[in-house]
Order: structure tokens, then sequence, then C-alpha cells
């Protein structure tokens, strides 16, 4: 026994015993205590440990968490700071709370969350620090729950059942009494919905509200990724109503008050699997030798009326979503197909920019109202690329035309500083039961850029239009596509983490930035850091979002920036049309504060959107290599963790773990400060922008997880000295988990420092 407390008390250490004395303390707040009073609550005889407890207790006091109410003996020093903020769920279990109220993240132990889940908005405690420690608190009240309805693998037992979540969304089991289970089966994957939390019980209780199906089974995941997101699988009935009652024909009073482009050639440019075309282009030389484009959008705002029950439904998703093999439309069909759609031959109605532009691509002159049109032809990405290479067809002038255009558009954005990120994008080949037979990278070419930049025009004409305004006056509430200057602290830390490859960015004024990181979108150009070193440097910037506050969009080099041309398929721009139309017509200013909060809403819903892609991907790039089960492939280290190294392959961008604990040879440590694994015996070190030979160990498709094992190191580097951490370097481990949380299971790491892993021997 007195062995067993020894080492109880040698495991336990300062830092532990601070965090027992802390509970004690804290669920006793009225109570005094001694040390020896507090070493037997702990079962504590070592007399070694009682005078660690008695420095521990003076430690505390220092940092203002205890109270010496006579000499000895301490009571906890209740705290009434409170702050209002997210719950951030990692790995572990543990918390960050993100608030606006505070400087820095708080964190909050396990025990502390009392049943606050990841994205809840919650009040916490804030428990008193020192300057040298990390702020710390505890949930004290659940504001607002994020959801309460989970995806999982239903595990069944003779008197009850349980939901084992999938991903970070929640770290516990999910108790179901048999009569919740509505038919789910030992081993399916379900949807369940919390309906009780008692305060005393680890586990929730719920019931199943839908069987999705097997697990693996390709409908069964992409409706778990629908359920996960929370995204609606169809329509409400009253929905599809209205969209139905809505008549194709265009009334002739309203084509009065409309410009009329129906007699000037029209078309549009779109992918060639586009099910519905927003935008087209309509071209006109002058006689003064000047061009007029239109740019002429779906008029979504004629048919989707302010608080009907389609604006509601369309307010409510605020984005079309594009998982792998299917859509989740803003829109019933009947308008994003059929009523707004712009098919060719056939009369719509549009909100149009139109622009005359002189043969250097300057505006002269700009229009914005509502038109009709009519267009010629429906073109796709490959035939109007076609055409710019070289081949005949159709318009085929108008089309060179407009191509010289943008080009001379695009040149000018550049000049101003604007910031070239074109990203590869994964596509997959799809067989008639969903499962991907090959992997494809889209890559934009002159023909969708000639659409992008006359989409930008657009975009950036419509919000100087109301944004612009004279000195003296007060520019009228508007939606904003903002995008703020990147972080200087991230900068460094990228500048930093680039160096390791020999490139350089300069970041001493805003244009430098700009033209050194278009510099390094062209080196890496064809490299295998390619992908890598342009996702992080995706990561340095701001996320762009939606605001009635402008302050400009960064990545474009815009003063003013808008979204006007996708009303089909983004909320934000049919609440664009609305104030445009209301300020043409000499309205007064909209509701500052309720479009701010329909900004924020959908700023929302385009995150989860974009989630929702990014799994649907990794599940088909899972299930695509699923076959391929010990096949060895070349790749890339692309991130470095705690539990390992990531790997992406070089020919599909899929991308796995290396768990550290497989590597042999060497007991192989987590370098944090340089952002490394190396061996400690043998010095081996493996880190990022490495080229390694791996072979495909596990697919987990419920995880939409690859495992590889390492076959050979072609470029690891190796050392004879010890590792050490150069200045230059020293904040590469917090720099990457900036740009890298979540990657294990979608669980965001957790970020306490100095965390070790063993290897194999």
């Amino acid at each position: 026994m007195p062995k067993k407390e020894k080492k109880s008390t040698r495991d336990i250490g300062k830092k532990e015993l601070h965090r027992l004395l802390y509970d004690i303390f804290s669920g006793n707040p009225e109570q005094y205590f001694n040390y020896k009073e507090l070493a037997q609550r702990l079962g504590i005889k070592n007399m070694n440990a009682k005078q660690l407890i008695t420095t521990v207790l003076y430690e505390m006091k220092n940092d203002e968490m205890l109270t010496e109410e006579s000499t000895g003996k301490f009571k906890f020093k209740i705290n009434t700071t409170y702050v209002t903020g997210i719950i951030d769920l990692t790995a572990k279990g543990t918390a960050y709370l993100i608030s606006d109220e505070c400087k820095d993240d708080i964190f909050i132990p396990q025990v502390g969350l009392n049943h606050a889940l990841n994205g809840d908005k919650v009040k916490v405690m804030v428990y008193a620090r020192s300057a040298r420690r990390r702020p710390e608190g505890e949930v004290v009240e659940i504001l607002e729950r994020k959801k309460e309805t989970f995806v999982g693998i239903i595990q069944c037992s003779k008197h009850y059942a349980f939901l084992v979540p999938t991903g970070k969304q929640l770290p516990y089991d999910i108790f179901i009494p048999l009569a919740e289970l509505n038919g789910a089966k030992d081993g399916e994957k379900a949807i369940v919905k919390i309906t009780e939390w008692p305060e005393n019980q680890k586990n929730p209780i719920g019931k199943v509200l839908e069987v999705l199906g097997t697990p693996g089974d390709n409908d069964t995941e992409m409706n778990a990724i629908m359920a996960e997101f929370e995204l609606p699988v169809q329509f409400p009935a009253g929905v599809e109503k209205a969209a139905k009652k809505i008549k194709d024909a265009i009334p002739a009073e309203e084509i009065k008050n409309r410009r009329d482009f129906r007699e000037i050639t029209t078309f549009t440019i779109d992918p060639k699997d586009a099910k519905d075309f927003d935008d087209a282009l309509s071209i006109q030389k002058l006689k003064n030798g000047n061009y007029e484009v239109g740019v002429h959008i779906a008029d979504v705002s004629f048919y989707v009326t302010p608080d009907s029950v389609l604006d509601k439904e369309a307010y409510a998703r605020a984005t079309s979503v594009y998982l792998v093999n299917r859509t989740i439309p803003m829109l019933p069909e009947h308008l994003s197909n059929g009523l707004c759609s712009l098919r060719p031959d056939e009369e719509k109605l549009c909100f149009s920019a139109v622009f005359e532009l002189n043969t250097n691509a300057e505006v002269v002159k700009q229009w914005f109202g509502r038109t009709i049109i009519k267009s010629n032809r429906r073109f796709t990405y490959e035939e109007a690329q076609a055409m710019i290479e070289g081949e005949e067809g159709d318009y085929k002038a108008e089309i060179l035309t407009l191509n010289d255009l943008a080009q001379k558009l695009r040149a000018a954005r550049f000049q101003n500083g604007a910031i070239a990120f074109d990203r590869i994008e994964v596509r997959f080949d799809i067989d008639e039961n969903g499962k991907p037979t090959g992997v494809y990278f889209k890559r934009s070419k002159e023909a969708n850029k000639l659409i992008e930049e006359f989409m930008l025009l657009a975009n950036k004409k419509v919000a100087e239009r109301i944004g612009k305004v004279k000195e003296n006056q007060k520019a009228k509430t508007f939606v904003y596509r903002i995008h703020e200057q990147p972080n200087s602290e991230k900068l460094e830390d990228f500048g930093r983490f680039i160096a390791k490859f020999g490139y350089r960015i300069r970041t001493s004024t805003p244009r430098q930035i700009s033209s050194s990181m278009n510099k390094l979108m062209e080196d890496v150009q064809e490299r295998p850091e390619q992908n890598m070193i342009e996702t992080l440097a995706i990561r340095t910037m701001a996320k762009a979002v939606y605001s009635t506050v402008n302050v400009g969009h960064y990545g474009l080099a815009f003063d003013y920036y808008s979204h006007f041309t996708s009303p089909i398929r983004r909320y934000p721009d049919v609440m664009t049309h609305r104030l445009l139309q209301r300020y043409l017509d000499g309205g007064r200013s909209a509701n500052a504060e309720k479009y701010e909060e329909m900004c924020k809403h959908c700023s929302d819903m385009e995150q989860i959107a974009a989630n929702a892609e990014r799994a649907s991907i990794k599940y088909k790039q899972v299930e695509f290599m699923s076959d391929k089960l010990g096949e060895n492939f070349m790749g890339t280290i692309s991130g470095v963790t705690q539990w390992g190294f990531y790997v992406e392959l070089n020919d599909t961008k899929c991308e796995g773990l290396v768990a550290i604990n497989e590597l042999e040879g060497d007991y192989y440590e987590f370098d944090e400060e340089n952002y490394c694994i190396v061996g400690r015996h043998h010095r081996k070190v493996y880190q990022l922008g490495d080229q390694v030979l791996v072979k495909v160990a596990k697919a987990n498709l419920v995880a939409r997880q690859l495992d590889f094992a390492l076959a050979e190191s072609v470029n690891a580097s190796t050392t004879s000295k010890p590792m050490t951490s150069k200045a230059p370097e020293s904040r590469l481990g917090k720099t990457e988990r900036k740009f890298r949380r979540g990657r294990r299971g979608d669980a965001a790491p957790d970020r306490k420092k100095g965390k070790r892993s063993k290897g194999k021997k």
C-alpha cells in the first residue's frame, strides 16, 4: 500500500496537484482548508507530498486563486468575471472558449464543460489567474445549442443501446432506451436527437430520428454528411407548391418596364454539367468603336418576394451546397432550373449591369437595372476554350473580343494588387452507383477567366454604385463581400514556413505582400509542395464574409465589392438585388442592424456548406483508395502533428496519416518548435515538404480517413547532432496549428505545448 501511495504522489506532480486542489476549493467555495485536511482528502500520507501541498497552496495564493484567512488556512477566492463565447472542442474532450470579449482564448477542462458541446454559445466564469498562467474557466450556462441531432453508429445490448457519434461533433456516446430505437439495428448508421441530459450524468439520453443505413454504403454516407451538417434533404411541400404556382409567362406590363436586350447577341458560358444558368453576357460594337457588354443576372428577386414562403426557405438555406455526387439547391427546381435559368431561345427576366468599354477595357459608362433577354446560345467552358485556342464556331468573334477585354481587366486588377489564388480543384469520375472510378483536377483556363472577370467587374461596380459617395455623405446600407488584410503575425509565420523550401515573401506594404505572394504562386507551379503551400497561403489570409460594414476586399484589391451575380445559388445576391433596386428607385436606407444579422447568417451557412463539401470530397478520396490497400504511392508530407505526419499523394491529392507509433527503428518525438518528427537516437527527421513513399494501410470510410504506412523515405532529412530550436523558427508549431487544426478524424488537436509521442524502438 505505501508503495502505491508513493507512486501515486510521484505521478501527480505539482501541475496535477494544482488541478486537484483547485477542484476541491472551487467545489467548496465557502470552506477553509489547511494542508493536513487537503492531504487527507487526497489520500496522501507521504511527508514530501504534504510539503508540496503547502508549496502549491501559497502559489495559488500568489496567483490570487486563494485567500489565506488565518495562518495556514485557505479559502477559494470567488471570481465573478463572466465571458460569453463559442465552445471549440479539442480531440481530447477539453475545449477553448472563443470570445470577442477577451484577447486570449479561455481554456476549459473537460470537467468544466458542464455538458457544453462544440459550437455552443455559452457563459463562462473565468478563474482568477496570474499574468504567467493561461486563462481558464468553467461553463456556468449554455445560452444556445449549436445542434441537438447527431450522426453515428448504433450499438445495441440486451437492455439498452448507444449511438457512437462520428467526428468531433460530440465526445460522448448517447444513451438510447430500446423503446426509442425507431427500428435501428446494431451496427447501422442513424440520426439521433438528444432529448435530455441529466445534470449528474456523463452521457446524454436520446432517440433515433432516422435510420440512414449500412456504414460504408455510398448513399448512407452521403446522407450522413448531410445530416451531420444539418442540411435539408428536400423542400417542404408548401415551398414546392409555392414555386409551382408561379406562371411561366412573363406579363406584358413587366416587359414594358424593362430595358430590352432580346435583339442583342447574348450567350451563356457554364460547366458542361450545369443545370441552372444564372448569368449571361451580351456584346455589341458601338459606332464610336467602343463595346457595350451586358452582364445579365437571373432576376430571382422578381419571383421570390420578401417574407414569402419561398423567401424564408431560401434565406434559411442561404446557399446551394455542392457535394461530390449531388446538389442541395437553395431554390426549388421549378425556379433554379426553369423560370430563372437563362436557357437559350427563351425570354428571361434579368437584373443587369451594362458597361461601355473602350479598347483598353476601361469603363466609359455604366447602367444598372432590370432587363429582358433572349440567349442565342449555350456554351460550355470547353467549347468556348476551343474557339479561343483557334477552332471555328458560333459567335467566335464575340468570344474572342470578350476574351481580349477580360485579359486586360485581369491585367489591370493584378497591377492594382490583386492576389492570384488559382487552386487546383479535385474532381471525380463517378459510376452509376456513385462510386469514384477516377480522379482528375479542374484547372481554370481562359474561358473560365473570361466569365470570372466580367462577374468581378459587375460585383465591383454594383458595390461602388451604392458605397462610393461624396466625402460628406453617408453611404446607404448595403451588402458587401469583405476580405480584411492578413494578420501580420500569420504572414510572418507563413514567411518562416516557406523559407524551409527556399521561398520568401515581402510584408512591408500591402502592395509588396500581393506582388510577392503572386510570385510565390508562380514559383510553386508544378512543384511537389504546390498544393500544400497554396493551401497554407489561403489559410494565412482572412476569410471573406458578408457584412454591411465595408472594409474592401484585400485579395481582389477592390475598395468596394459585393455579390450580385449568382442569386440562384446565393441568398446575399438576392439581398443585393433588392437593395440596389430600392436605391435606384430613390428609396431610403435599409435597416443596417437587420441586414448585418442576415449577413452573419449567410456567412455562417456558407462555412457549413464548405465544410460539408470538403467532407464529401474526403469521403470520395477514401472510397477511391479503398481498393488500393497495400499499393505504394509517392507523396509529400503535408502536415505534422503529435500523433504522426500527413502525406498528400502526388498523383491524386488524397491525404492520409502515417502514425508516429508505426515508425520503426527509433523512438520518435514531435518537435513542436521546429515542426517535424525526429528520432531520438538516430536523429532521422520527417518534416513538411519531404517526399516519401507510402503504402495504403487502411481506408476507413466511416471516419473518412486514410492510414498510410511508410514504405521508404526518399528525402527525409538526417542529422548527426541533436535538433535545437532556432529563433527564426520558434513559432512554427503554433503557426501550423493555426493552419491545420482539426485533421485527425475531423477533431481539433489539443493546443497544449510540449506534447510528446512515442514510436516503436
